[in-house]
């Protein structure tokens, strides 16, 4: 099993953290995105969006975060993480929809323009991120994780760009039950470590 992955894409560790989380076997093959190998002939034949990450499995291709979550979760069996039942199941892709949704136009595109120079309007973005965070802090005020008892690819899909939101400006300190959530997942046997980068809030 190949993944492939860039240290400083939020996206990308999602899916490298679920594979550390669950103990995966996989070879991590980091792609030269500052000289534009995801825009090459032989990635794109992976994914034509030219994103990262992608895993190959042995030949099955998955590119997309989330879905490589799925993929991961359902083919190792672990219920525990992505639930079987509808009402869980559901409860679990609600989460991945916010991922891919507000928290990439809120934390994640806030954290684009101080890190990538991505041209988003600052203050539009960093309202996007505390009105999720908000959100969020109150979902969690009476429980421990997004879904169920435990963590599923909910938290995992949230994880990395909610961490990282500083860096972007956005400051976390009024959200205590989200820094919670944040430092239950890095607590989690097999954690691995979003590479931070030293600039805005984290400078």
């Amino acid at each position: 099993m190949k993944l492939y992955h860039f240290p400083l894409s939020g996206h990308a560790h999602r899916a490298v953290l679920f594979a550390s989380l669950i103990d995966i076997p996989h070879e991590l093959i980091e792609v030269d995105l500052p000289n534009g190998a995801h825009k090459q002939p032989a990635f794109l034949a992976m994914n034509p969006f030219g994103q990262v990450p992608v895993l190959d499995d042995d030949g099955v291709v998955i590119s997309d975060s989330t879905a490589i979550l799925v993929y991961l979760a359902k083919k190792t069996g672990r219920t525990d993480w992505l639930p079987d039942d509808a009402r869980g199941a559901a409860a679990v892709q609600r989460w991945l929809s916010v991922a891919a949704g507000e928290v990439a136009y809120g934390p994640a595109a806030a954290r684009l323009i101080t890190v990538f120079n991505a041209k988003f309007h600052a203050d539009e973005v960093i309202a996007r991120a505390h009105a999720i965070l908000s959100k969020m802090e109150q979902h969690l005020t009476d429980r421990e994780w997004l879904v169920g008892e435990g963590p599923t690819i909910a938290d995992v899909a949230i994880y990395s760009y909610v961490a990282q939101a500083p860096e972007g400006n956005v400051d976390l300190s009024g959200y205590p039950a989200v820094n919670a959530l944040l430092r239950r997942v890095e607590a989690l046997p097999g954690f691995v470590p979003f590479k931070k980068t030293p600039i805005g809030l984290s400078a």
